[in-house]
C-alpha cells in the first residue's frame, strides 16, 4: 500500500523590519526615546482625534491632558523605549514611510548643542567643553549629559535641544558626552543676540470679532497661543513662511469671536521677531492672514 505524501510546511523567512525601525529598536534597548521622522525630518502629524491638541495633549506634555492616544501624536511626547509600542500595527505604516529616526534627548537625560554652520561649530570649540560630537548635514551635533530647557537661536547658528525637543539620530559620533555645563545652561537664559531685533511696539488690533466663541474655557485659548509660539520658534528655516502660516491658523480658530486681545498678539510678534522677523514684517504677515480670511 502506498505510503500518503507528508508535507511539511516550512516557515518562511520573517518580514524584514524597516531600516529606521531597526535603528530604533536598537536605541530604544538603551534607554533612549526614539520615535520615526517622515520627509522633511518632522514628526508625523496627530490623529484626527488630537487634532489641534483637542484631546489636552499626553501627560508629559506642557500642556497636560487625559490623552491616551496609541498613535505617533504630539511629536517628541510621542518617543518610547517600548519596543511593543515602537512595533506595533499603529505605529507600523508610519516606520513603512519613516526617512531617519528621532529621540527626545531630554527624555535620554541629554541635551544636543545644535551647530549649524562652520562659525557656530569655530565658537563652540573656544565656548564649550569637548565632548562626543555628531557630524549632521552643515554642521555638528555636541551631546551633553544632562537635560534642560530646549531653546532655539540662543546665539547665531546655535539651537538647544533637550526637554520638550526632539533631534534626529544621526550615528553615535566620537568621544565620549561629558557633564552638561553651565557654559551651555547660561546661553538658554542669555537675552538675544545684538543681531536680532528687539521687539517693538504692537502695530495692529485685535479683531473685535462677533462670532460664536468656541472656547471651552480661558485654558484653551492659552494653550493655543502658546503653540503658536511655540511653532514659531521652533521654526529652523523658512521663518517667514511659518509665521504666516502660524498667524493664519491662530486667526483661522480664534479671531472671529473677540477674545483674542492686544496682549496675545503682541506675544506672537515678539516670538516671530526673536527669530529675526522685523515689525513691519510681522504687521504685514497679520494683515494678509486677516484680509485672506476675512477678519
Amino acid at each position: 500500500m502506498t505510503q500518503p505524501t507528508i508535507i511539511r510546511r516550512v516557515p518562511g523567512p520573517r518580514p524584514r523590519l524597516p531600516e529606521p525601525l531597526q535603528t530604533a529598536l536598537s536605541l530604544a534597548a538603551s534607554g533612549v526615546p526614539v520615535l520615526p521622522l517622515r520627509r522633511g525630518k518632522v514628526p508625523f502629524g496627530n490623529c484626527r482625534t488630537c487634532a489641534r491638541n483637542a484631546c489636552g495633549g499626553r501627560p508629559n506634555m506642557k500642556t497636560a491632558g487625559p490623552c491616551r492616544c496609541s498613535s505617533i501624536c504630539h511629536a517628541w511626547a510621542a518617543a518610547s523605549t517600548d519596543p511593543a509600542v515602537l512595533s506595533s500595527p499603529a505605529w507600523a505604516a508610519a516606520w513603512r514611510q519613516a526617512v531617519c529616526v528621532g529621540y527626545h534627548p531630554g527624555g535620554a537625560g541629554l541635551t544636543v548643542v545644535d551647530l549649524d554652520n562652520a562659525a557656530a561649530i569655530a565658537w563652540a570649540h573656544g565656548a564649550l567643553p569637548a565632548t562626543r560630537t555628531v557630524p549632521t548635514t552643515r554642521g555638528e551635533h555636541w551631546i551633553y549629559r544632562g537635560a534642560m530647557g530646549s531653546r532655539n537661536a540662543v546665539r547665531p547658528g546655535v539651537d538647544i535641544k533637550s526637554t520638550m525637543s526632539y533631534a534626529r539620530y544621526l550615528g553615535s559620533g566620537t568621544g565620549r558626552p561629558v557633564a552638561l555645563p553651565d557654559a551651555v545652561r547660561a546661553l538658554a537664559v542669555k537675552e538675544p543676540s545684538a543681531a536680532r531685533p528687539a521687539p517693538q511696539a504692537l502695530a495692529v488690533p485685535a479683531p473685535s470679532g462677533s462670532g460664536e466663541c468656541p472656547h471651552r474655557t480661558p485654558a484653551y485659548l492659552e494653550r493655543g497661543i502658546a503653540m503658536a509660539e511655540q511653532r514659531i520658534t521652533a521654526a529652523s528655516s523658512a521663518v517667514h513662511a511659518t509665521v504666516y502660516r502660524t498667524f493664519l491658523a491662530v486667526l483661522s480658530r480664534h479671531g472671529r469671536c473677540g477674545c483674542l486681545t492686544d496682549a496675545h498678539i503682541a506675544r506672537l510678534f515678539a516670538a516671530a521677531q526673536a527669530k529675526g522677523e522685523t515689525a513691519r514684517h510681522c504687521t504685514d504677515a497679520w494683515a494678509n492672514a486677516r484680509t485672506r480670511l476675512g477678519v
